[in-house]
């Protein structure tokens, strides 16, 4: 079974309220350019790449801040019927508990596990 990891996070280039579904660093690169500085939505899309999972990118205006575009990406992913099943969900930059409760329905839906750095980890325990 080939596993799917879905990130919401911020890029240089790209269109807005679009699942980009890719395999490859190269239509990574093509489709959102260099990150953007203290970005790591194009890090951990990197490293998803590298070990062979399929990736869904959905471009964000800030990472952790731009709550609309997070709340528009997870609707996105619940109502897309090209998505299956997700093995994960990257909300990088996000510790906001409305926008990861939010994303639990999701997480629930297709059992897939929630991803996030350390930082986020403690904004989220720090906020609750």
């Amino acid at each position: 079974m080939q596993h799917t990891v879905a990130i919401l996070g911020e890029a240089e280039k790209g269109k807005f309220k679009t699942l980009y579904f890719l395999r490859d660093l190269g239509g990574l690169m093509d489709s959102f350019g260099s990150p953007p500085p203290e970005s790591l939505g194009l890090y951990f899309a990197i490293q998803a790449l590298l070990f062979e999972r399929n990736l869904i990118y959905f471009r964000v205006e800030e990472e952790g801040f731009s709550e609309a575009d997070y709340y528009a990406g997870l609707q996105t992913l619940e109502r897309s019927t090209k998505v299956k099943r997700l093995s994960a969900l990257c909300l990088p930059g996000v510790g906001d508990p409305k926008i990861l409760l939010a994303s639990k329905n999701l997480c629930l839906l297709h059992n897939s596990l929630l991803l996030t750095t350390p930082q986020d980890l403690h904004d989220y325990l720090t906020s609750i």
